[in-house]
C-alpha cells in the first residue's frame, strides 16, 4: 500500500469524502461510485454492478473528484490493479465496499461472495501528482454533447378540453 506521506493533499481530501468519482480509461469519463481506503480508490464492476468500460484490463486511469459545491477539484493519473478474492488485501476491503453498495441484493457476506465469483474489484493507486488542480483547472464548460441516436419518439398531440370548430 502507498503511504499515506507522499499523497498530494488535495487528492486525499476529496477523495475521503466522494462517494463518486469519474474515471477516464481509454474514452469518454463516466461515473462510477467508489471508496476510499488507506490512500487508494476502490471500485467494483461487471455482473450485477456497475459499468466500467476498460477497467478490468487497464493499467492506468485517471480520476477526477468533484468538490463540496459540485465542480471538478481534482485530477489526478492512477495506477490500476486488481483485488484477489482470498487475499489479506480483498478480506480487508471487499466487506467495507459492500457495506456502502446501496441497494445489494443480499447481504453483505453474500455480496462480498458474488463479486469473487462474478466481478472485478479495481484498486486505483495515485501514481503522480495531479494533472489538473486550483489554477490549472479549465474555465469554461466541458460539457460533451449527447451521442447521436436513431432513437426518435412521437411528439405529443396538443391537449384540448373543448372541441375546437371550424370555421
Amino acid at each position: 500500500m502507498r503511504s499515506m506521506e507522499t499523497l498530494p493533499p488535495l487528492v486525499e481530501e476529496a477523495m475521503k469524502k466522494a462517494a463518486v468519482a469519474w474515471l477516464s480509461v481509454s474514452g469518454p469519463p463516466y461515473a462510477v461510485w467508489c471508496l476510499w481506503v488507506d490512500g487508494a480508490l476502490y471500485v467494483v464492476s461487471g455482473p450485477g454492478e456497475q459499468p466500467a468500460p476498460g477497467l478490468a484490463s487497464a493499467t492506468s486511469a485517471v480520476v477526477t473528484a468533484r468538490g463540496d459545491h459540485g465542480g471538478r477539484i481534482v485530477s489526478w493519473p492512477a495506477a490500476v490493479s486488481r483485488l484477489a478474492p482470498g487475499t489479506e488485501e480483498w478480506a480487508a476491503v471487499a466487506p467495507q465496499l459492500a457495506g456502502k453498495r446501496l441497494n445489494a441484493p443480499g447481504t453483505a457476506e453474500e455480496t462480498v461472495e458474488r463479486w469473487a465469483a462474478e466481478c472485478v474489484v479495481s484498486r486505483l493507486a495515485p501514481s503522480g501528482q495531479p494533472a489538473e488542480a486550483d489554477g490549472s483547472l479549465p474555465d469554461g464548460s466541458l460539457a460533451a454533447p449527447p451521442p447521436l441516436t436513431t432513437a426518435t419518439r412521437l411528439p405529443r398531440r396538443p391537449f384540448r378540453l373543448h372541441r375546437v370548430r371550424r370555421r
